[in-house]
């Protein structure tokens, strides 16, 4: 079952977060902590209830949660050489590393295409970190393509 999270599904998405998170650090410890997570408590439960920030959870049969999706509307509006237009952005998608495999992220992901349209969105973006070369290859699968890249020089 996919559904909005709640104060309840706390926890779980901590877990979450932090396995997000060291795969982050795993890649990039130059820039990602090992052992911090992206947000707290209080952010967390913010986030949950702000509709502009809709946040989605795949629970199994017990209701515990396997994974999540963190949403942010944006609105490109009155810009001069930018059309207007709403875009969904996926700010993060998790599925629990025990869980992996089951197709989790693909209904997750599906979810979110559903609610961005049903919503009026023009489309629907995300990052994905080059150290992260399974993530990118699901995203490709369902269909996105590149819409820029960010270059580095480390000083």
């Amino acid at each position: 079952m996919i559904r909005r999270a709640k104060a309840g599904d706390l926890n779980r998405v901590n877990d979450l977060l932090h396995q997000v998170l060291e795969v982050h650090a795993d890649g990039r410890p130059d820039i990602f902590i090992h052992g911090t997570k992206k947000y707290t408590d209080i952010e967390i439960l913010d986030i949950f209830g702000d509709d502009k920030t809709p946040v989605f959870v795949y629970t199994d049969l017990a209701g515990v949660v396997q994974g999540y999706a963190f949403c942010i509307f944006e609105e490109t509006k009155g810009v001069a050489n930018l059309h207007d237009m709403l875009t969904l952005y996926i700010d993060d998608i998790c599925v629990d590393e025990k869980c992996r495999g089951q197709h989790i992220a693909t209904e997750l992901y599906e979810h979110v295409v559903k609610f961005a349209k049903e919503s009026g969105c023009y489309r629907i973006t995300l990052n994905v970190w080059d150290t992260n070369p399974t993530a990118r290859k699901f995203y490709e699968a369902m269909g996105m393509k590149p819409l820029k890249t960010t270059m580095e020089t480390i000083l």
